[in-house]
C-alpha cells in the first residue's frame, strides 16, 4: 500500500499520470499513465487512501470533483507548503510556484510569481499568497517529475528542522494547510445554499426596485443623496466621493477628518446619520447587490472562491464575491434545502483563549476555562467591570496604549504576568526587526529594508520610534492571530473527517462544510443528522485544541446553532 501518490493531470484531456511514493517522497514504482484520471483516483482512494501529492488543489483536485464518487481523504499541496517552508527558512517573499521550486532545485532561473487575479477580503492589505493553477514550469519540464522532486525536497526540508517538537508541529501545519485546500475546493463545488428570491426581496426592501438601466443607481440611494444635499444646504455632490463629501460638510461648517462611521456618529447633525445610512446601503449594493447575484448566486448556490492562507497570518481570503463578509441583513437568503438544516458554530472569544494557551499563564487559563471570558476577567481583576476587562485585554493583544488604558494594562501585568510577558516579548522582537511565528510555525514577514534603514538611522527620533512601535503591534498580535488560524485549520480538517464518517445513504446525502470565516464554520446537513453534526463540531474543536496546544487546561468553547436560516444562528 502506497502511503503517498503523486498526481499530474493531463492539461488537454481527462487523463493524467500517477506515481506511488514513500513518506520521504522516494518513488516506489514508475509513473502510470491513466486515460481517465478521475476513475483511477477514485479506485486508488478506495483501495489505499493515500495522501495525494499535487502542485495545487484547485488545478488538480477541483476539476476532478464533479466526476469523483466520493471525496479524497488527505493531500500534500505543494503550492501551500512551499511558502510555509520558505518563510521558516528566512526566504519570505521568494517565488513559490511549482516552477519556481523546480527551478531552484535545478539551478535554473527562478520565475517570478504571477499576481493573484481578483483577490478580495484580505486582512488590512497584507501580502497574499501566490496565484493558483499556474505551474510556471520551464519549457520541456515534465509536471509529474517536478511534483515528485519538489515534494521530496519539501519532505527533506521539513525533516531538517532541528527541534523535534517544532518539526512535529510544522508537519501538522503542512497537513492542516493542505486539508484547507481540500475544504476550499469542496465548498466552491458544493456551494452555500442561497435563495435568490429572498435576496431579491431584501434588496428591494432596502434599495427600492432593481434599476432597469444597467449601472443606474437604485432609487433609495438616489433619494438619500438628495436628502443629504438638502440637509447640508449644499449644491449637488457625489456621496461616493470622499473629497466632495468633506468639502460639502466643510461648507456647512462641519470639519471632518474622514467619512468613517465612528467619526460621523460623533457629529450632531442630521447629515451625519444620512451619510452613514447612504454608505451602508451603497456598500450592500456594490458588494452584494443584483450584479453580485448575477455573477455569484447561480443554481441556488453561492460558490465562494477561497484563497487558503491568503494573508500572512494564515487567514483565508477570497477572489471576489465577498465570501468573508456576508452582511448580517442578507443572511436571510442563506436557507437550507428542504429536509436539510444548517449547523453554524463559532468560537467564543477565540484570540484571548489562544493567548492563555500560548503563554501557559495559569491564572488566565483559569479565567478562560469556560463561559464569558471577559465577564470572568472582570470579576477577577476589574471589580466586575466587563467593559474595562475587555478593553484592557484587547489593548494588550493589539498594542493599544493611548487614553485610559495604561492602568488597565498595569492590572493585567500584575494578575497575568506570563500572558502579558508573552505578547510584550513578541512586540519587542518586532520592534527590533525580528520575526515571530505561530504555534505551529507559520513565520511572519521580516522587517523591510525601509524599516531597518529608518530605525537604524533614527534610533532616538520620533519617526523611527513610531515605525518600530507599529511593527511591534503587528508582531504582538501576529503570534495570537496566526495561532488562532492554526487552530481553525486543525478544526476544519478534524471536522471534515468526522463528517465523512457519519452514516449516510451516499455521498450526496452526507453533511458537508459550506462556509468558513476565520473562527466560524457552517455545515449543511440532512435534518436527521443535525445532532450528530453538532457533536462532531464540538469533538473537532477539542481535537484541534489538543493537536495545536497540547496539554493545556484552556478550552475553546463553540457557540453552536442548528437552524433553517443563517440569520437565525445569532
Amino acid at each position: 500500500m502506497a502511503p503517498r501518490t503523486a498526481l499530474a493531470p493531463d492539461p488537454h484531456g481527462p487523463g493524467g499520470r500517477l506515481q506511488p511514493l514513500d513518506d520521504a517522497g522516494t518513488p516506489l514504482g514508475p509513473p502510470e499513465a491513466v486515460p481517465d484520471l478521475a476513475a483511477a483516483v477514485a479506485a486508488r482512494e478506495a483501495a489505499d487512501r493515500p495522501r495525494w501529492v499535487w502542485a495545487a488543489a484547485d488545478s488538480a483536485y477541483a476539476p476532478l470533483l464533479p466526476r469523483l464518487p466520493d471525496r479524497l481523504a488527505r493531500c500534500h499541496d505543494l503550492r501551500l507548503v512551499e511558502p510555509l517552508l520558505l518563510a521558516h527558512e528566512g526566504r519570505f517573499g521568494a517565488p513559490r510556484s511549482l516552477g519556481a521550486a523546480w527551478s531552484r532545485l535545478r539551478g535554473l532561473p527562478v520565475p517570478d510569481d504571477l499576481p493573484e487575479p481578483g483577490l478580495a477580503d484580505a486582512d488590512d492589505g497584507q501580502d497574499t499568497l501566490f496565484a493558483p493553477d499556474r505551474l510556471q514550469l520551464p519549457p520541456g519540464a515534465d509536471p509529474l517529475t517536478a511534483v515528485v522532486a519538489v515534494h521530496a525536497e519539501q519532505q527533506r526540508r521539513i525533516a531538517a528542522i532541528a527541534d523535534p517538537a517544532a518539526r512535529q508541529r510544522f508537519r501538522l501545519l503542512a497537513a492542516a494547510e493542505s486539508a484547507g485546500a481540500l475544504v476550499a475546493a469542496e465548498i466552491a463545488h458544493d456551494g452555500l445554499p442561497w435563495r435568490t428570491d429572498v435576496h431579491d426581496r431584501l434588496l428591494t426592501e432596502l434599495l427600492g426596485p432593481r434599476p432597469t438601466v444597467p449601472g443606474a443607481q437604485p432609487r433609495r440611494l438616489a433619494e438619500l443623496a438628495v436628502e443629504l444635499q438638502h440637509a447640508l444646504g449644499a449644491k449637488p455632490f457625489n456621496p461616493d466621493s470622499h473629497t466632495q463629501v468633506l468639502r460639502a460638510f466643510a461648507e456647512a461648517g462641519i470639519q471632518l477628518g474622514s467619512t468613517r462611521s465612528w467619526e460621523l456618529k460623533g457629529i450632531d447633525h442630521p447629515a451625519a446619520a444620512l451619510l452613514i445610512r447612504y454608505k451602508e446601503l451603497a456598500r450592500i449594493h456594490v458588494a452584494h447587490g443584483w450584479a453580485w447575484q448575477d455573477a455569484w448566486a447561480r443554481g441556488g448556490r453561492f460558490r465562494p472562491e477561497y484563497v487558503v492562507g491568503g494573508v500572512v497570518s494564515g487567514r483565508w481570503a477570497s477572489r471576489g464575491g465577498g465570501a468573508l463578509q456576508i452582511p448580517r441583513i442578507l443572511r436571510r437568503a442563506v436557507v437550507a434545502d428542504p429536509g436539510w438544516l444548517l449547523v453554524v458554530a463559532d468560537a467564543a472569544q477565540l484570540e484571548p483563549r489562544v493567548l492563555a494557551a500560548l503563554s501557559q499563564d495559569a491564572g488566565l487559563a483559569r479565567t478562560a476555562a469556560g463561559g464569558d471570558l471577559y465577564e470572568a476577567l472582570a470579576v477577577t481583576a476589574f471589580q466586575g467591570d466587563r467593559d474595562k476587562a475587555k478593553l484592557g485585554l484587547l489593548g494588550a493583544m493589539y498594542g493599544q496604549t493611548s487614553g485610559d488604558i495604561g492602568p488597565l494594562l498595569n492590572t493585567l501585568r500584575r494578575r497575568y504576568p506570563a500572558a502579558m510577558g508573552y505578547v510584550e516579548a513578541a512586540a519587542r522582537t518586532g520592534e527590533d526587526g525580528g520575526t515571530v511565528a505561530s504555534r505551529l510555525g507559520r513565520v511572519c514577514p521580516p522587517a523591510t529594508a525601509a524599516f531597518l534603514d529608518l530605525t537604524e538611522a533614527d534610533t532616538s527620533g520620533e519617526a523611527g520610534g513610531r515605525t518600530a512601535r507599529a511593527r511591534g503591534r503587528f508582531t504582538r498580535n501576529y503570534v495570537i492571530q496566526a495561532s488562532a488560524a492554526d487552530w481553525a485549520l486543525a478544526l476544519l480538517a478534524a471536522l471534515r473527517r468526522r463528517l465523512h464518517d457519519l452514516p449516510a445513504a451516499g455521498p450526496a446525502d452526507r453533511p458537508h462544510l459550506v462556509f468558513f470565516q476565520h473562527d466560524e464554520v457552517m455545515v449543511h446537513t440532512p435534518a436527521n443528522l443535525a445532532d450528530e453534526v453538532a457533536a462532531a463540531v464540538a469533538e473537532a474543536a477539542e481535537e484541534a485544541r489538543r493537536l495545536v496546544f497540547g496539554d493545556t487546561p484552556v478550552r475553546f468553547p463553540l457557540s453552536t446553532a442548528v437552524v433553517d436560516c443563517y440569520a437565525d444562528a445569532k
